[in-house]
């Protein structure tokens, strides 16, 4: 039976990392005063006179505050100040060893790295696991390869009907607390009950700022977290998905917001056309250098790794951690991922890196990214037919990467991990072109950064997380740029390839809201 523990603000210290002249006592009380729920005590270097003594003081200000110790590794030490448990590693001393020499009641948790540490934890019967490391991480070395926050999910799924609580541990910090919390999650829900920091608190000048920071945020995260991937839940309608579009599509005209793309350069003078012709502004910046300044700008980010090389993909990496921090949408087009493994290991890096908020590619990019052998793929193209059942595929893969994803084809579906949209809109012509994929992404980036100038209630759903805000833009994003297709070759001033890329990027410039009305065909699938 798992004991009535707050595992959500776990605290590991490390004195090493204290700032000069800051006591460990003294930065212990006021991290406690900030909101931490549970201390582990780790002294790997400390003689075990010197440890006792840590550990006996930190107990009676962890007392104080009516917050558990844990001491990591040493059973003796644990015993000798009465400490609420401890915490072993995969070498440590064996669980059930442990829990024998230990009071009954006492809390045991374990480090887990893999999918076999965790079936062990259980049938060990321990009251938590430490997943991890889920980021690099400076304050100890690394035995075990990264867990990355989208492997955390895999290993909480084993969790399912046990009352074992899960904490994430390994680099975690004010900046990438809340993509830990949002993107550990198992394919049914089950979520972290709490993430362990060392750093961001014990390096601090003011502790008790920075828990509290951290706290907020846990709080805030646990706030929405019932709320589930579709965060407003508003039953949809074809109509009121296409009056929701249209209102970004106003903005855009209106207010003309930055969308900021790091692209395919085959295509970038396309792309940022495309995104003039809505009538938004488009920056094809990729320097890692000026990503934090260009996140101070209002709009979205949009990141196609096309042309995929070191440099770039830097700029990429650093790129979705700000927008991350600044809010920003963050539109994600893996585009010819399944032609090599270097895109295969960059688009998981960049996932475990930041938090996106839609994905669009077509049948074969999708697969490779989920890992399906279902479509194939050839480069940037697919090769078949693509997916049997589409619609369970895109809202099983919103799912799991808590995002919405646009699946395009000759009928592209679009889901939130709630509702899946079928777009029946689009010209063959779309096909015969260089980029028409690359331009619908720059579009659905467009509608991310005029959805965000349309005022919002909820703090969270203004991140553009996996929500029906997101799901409006894809939908809009792809739908303006399929009916602009249609409205340019229905002009007749499109005679071959090369005079429709110019139609189309007229056509969409002049698209008015009655064409769009007429001809969208947005319908509801679940």
């Amino acid at each position: 039976m798992s004991k009535k523990v707050d595992y959500s603000l776990y605290l590991v210290t490390c004195r090493e990392l204290l700032p000069p002249d800051k006591d460990y006592y003294e930065s212990l009380e006021e991290s406690l005063q900030g909101g931490v729920t549970i201390v582990q005590i780790r002294e790997k270097t400390a003689e075990t006179r010197e440890f006792v003594e840590i550990a006996a003081k930190s107990k009676v200000i962890c007392d104080k505050y009516n917050v558990p110790l844990i001491i990591n590794d040493r059973i003796d030490v644990a015993l000798a100040v009465h400490a609420s448990g401890v915490h072993v590693g995969q070498t440590d001393m064996p669980v059930d060893v442990v829990k024998r020499l230990l009071p009954v009641g006492s809390i045991v948790g374990v480090s887990c790295n893999n999918l076999d540490h965790v079936k062990t934890a259980i049938d060990d019967g321990v009251d938590y696991i430490g997943i991890g490391s889920v980021w690099a991480t400076k304050t100890k070395s690394l035995t075990s390869p990264l867990v990355g926050v989208r492997g955390v999910g895999v290993l909480l799924d084993a969790l399912e009907g046990t009352e074992i609580k899960a904490v994430a541990i390994g680099g975690i910090k004010s900046t990438n607390i809340l993509r830990t919390l949002y993107g550990a999650v198992s394919q049914s829900g089950h979520t972290l009950d709490g993430v362990a920091v060392v750093s961001d608190i014990v390096s601090s000048n003011d502790p008790q700022n920075a828990a509290a920071n951290l706290s907020g945020i846990i709080h805030k995260f646990k706030a929405q977290e019932h709320l589930g991937p579709a965060m407003i839940g508003t039953p949809l309608t074809g109509k009121g998905v296409l009056r929701q579009a249209l209102q970004i599509f106003d903005a855009i005209k209106t207010t003309s917001p930055l969308v900021h793309q790091i692209t395919n350069t085959v295509v970038s003078t396309q792309s940022a056309n495309i995104t003039l012709a809505l009538g938004a502004s488009p920056i094809m910046a990729t320097s890692a250098k000026e990503m934090q300044d260009l996140s101070k700008i209002p709009g979205a980010l949009l990141v196609n790794i096309g042309t995929l090389v070191d440099d770039t993909k830097e700029g990429m990496l650093a790129s979705g951690l700000y927008a991350n921090l600044a809010r920003k949408p963050v539109v994600l087009d893996p585009v010819g991922v399944g032609a090599s493994q270097y895109r295969k290991d960059a688009i998981k890096e960049l996932l475990d890196t930041w938090q996106v908020s839609i994905i669009k590619g077509n049948a074969g990019e999708l697969a490779a990214l989920s890992g399906t052998s279902e479509v194939e793929s050839k480069g940037v193209d697919s090769v078949g037919d693509g997916f049997k059942d589409p619609i369970s595929f895109v809202k099983n893969l919103a799912r799991k990467e808590r995002c919405v994803v646009a699946l395009t084809g000759k009928v592209d579906y679009v889901s939130d991990g709630n509702s899946v949209i079928a777009l029946h809109n689009g010209h063959e012509m779309l096909g015969r072109i260089t980029g028409s994929g690359c331009m619908v992404g720059s579009c659905i980036a467009s509608f991310c950064a005029g959805q965000t100038s349309l005022p919002h209630d909820d703090e969270i759903i203004t991140r553009g997380f996996a929500n029906q805000y997101m799901l409006y833009a894809a939908v809009g994003g792809i739908t303006v740029f399929n009916v602009a297709a249609e409205v340019a070759v229905a002009s007749g001033n499109v005679r071959g390839t090369g005079t429709f890329l110019p139609a189309l990027i007229d056509a969409l410039y002049h698209l008015s809201l009655d064409e769009i009305v007429l001809n969208a065909d947005i319908r509801i699938c679940t």
